[in-house]
């Protein structure tokens, strides 16, 4: 990797951080320029405003916990499990989280539902993404006849997602993982109700 790679690549993962821990509106470019150790011009050299390095940052944070996600999923043979991993990547979220800060793509629906139009669609792309995971999973447990085939694959997702996310957040909000830990373990019986 070239030095103007290198020097890019750190500028978006200390950015990615920040964004992700004070949220879009509450860091500056004096911010980021004391996180990464370089100045104005530096940046300058390599984006040219404050949402460009937000989005790759967002990007940057977004691609790190799907590939955490799809680690964990690899790990376990049936649905249930793959399911349940995806809970369990956030089981420690107080003190370490899949990506500081918690959930970037929560947080960035968050801060930008009615905001900064070009991060809300990013991070509405990016629960598609997280969505379709979801769905293809539940649909590979009918597939291979581990849950009925009658599952409404979409509010299903919708429901999954919406514990982790619930979850993390009251987790982080608290400071006690013990919410998580009721999500993850209440999604374990609701799972037992979709198999065959």
């Amino acid at each position: 990797m070239k030095k103007g790679e290198k020097t890019r690549r750190h500028i978006i993962n200390k950015s990615a951080e920040l964004f992700n821990l004070h949220g879009y509106a509450g860091v500056s470019l004096n911010d980021i320029t004391h996180a990464t150790g370089i100045q104005k011009g530096g940046l300058y050299k390599h984006f040219v405003n404050k949402d460009e390095i937000a989005v790759e940052a967002f990007e940057f944070a977004a691609d790190t916990l799907f590939e955490k996600f799809t680690a964990a999923v690899r790990t376990e043979q049936a649905a249930k499990g793959k399911l349940i991993s995806i809970f369990a990547l956030y089981s420690n979220v107080v003190d370490l989280p899949p990506f500081v800060g918690g959930c970037p793509v929560m947080n960035a629906a968050i801060e930008h539902d009615d905001g900064h139009p070009l991060l809300r669609e990013q991070t509405r792309e990016r629960m598609r993404g997280f969505l379709a995971l979801i769905k293809n999973i539940l649909q590979e447990g009918i597939t291979n006849g581990e849950f009925k085939s009658s599952i409404d694959l979409d509010g299903t997702a919708s429901f999954l997602m919406a514990a982790l996310e619930g979850g993390i957040m009251m987790s982080k909000l608290e400071a006690d993982n013990r919410h998580i830990h009721y999500s993850t373990d209440h999604i374990s019986v609701f799972l037992k109700t979709l198999e065959v």
